[in-house]
């Protein structure tokens, strides 16, 4: 019921916008019938997208799971693919930063300091 409440709150915040940039009114029953049709279409996606996953083998839904779901849709498909790729490689960043700051944390260092390190030795050498 929460849920339900939380998407008819949603689907009434974005009718009132639409209102405001087209200059339209929604009534209080379009907004209730446009909140029900999302829930229920909601419903049925998760519903896919448990079977895509149970399809291949899997328990966990994946981005090619969602990607799977939206292939009717070009525009939505394309924006999927944009923020899947965009939340990859924002991980990948994180994921290095945190094996910089082991790697300073345990005293090692890093490729570039272990390059100017190994220059600074032989220019002490050659002195």
């Amino acid at each position: 019921q929460r849920l339900r409440a939380a998407v008819h709150y949603t689907v009434g915040c974005l009718c009132q916008e639409v209102e405001e940039d087209k200059d339209v009114q929604f009534s209080k029953q379009s907004i209730a019938a446009i909140s029900e049709i999302t829930f229920r279409q909601c419903e049925i996606f998760a519903k896919d997208l448990e079977m895509f996953a149970r399809h291949a083998k899997r328990t966990t839904v994946t981005t090619e799971d969602v990607k799977l779901l939206a292939r009717r849709s070009n525009s939505l498909l394309k924006y999927i693919t944009q923020k899947s790729e965009e939340l990859t490689s924002s991980n990948m960043e994180q994921k290095e930063k945190k094996k910089k700051k082991s790697n300073v944390a345990k005293g090692e260092r890093t490729p570039g300091e272990q390059e100017a390190a190994v220059t600074e030795n032989e220019d002490s050498n050659m002195a």
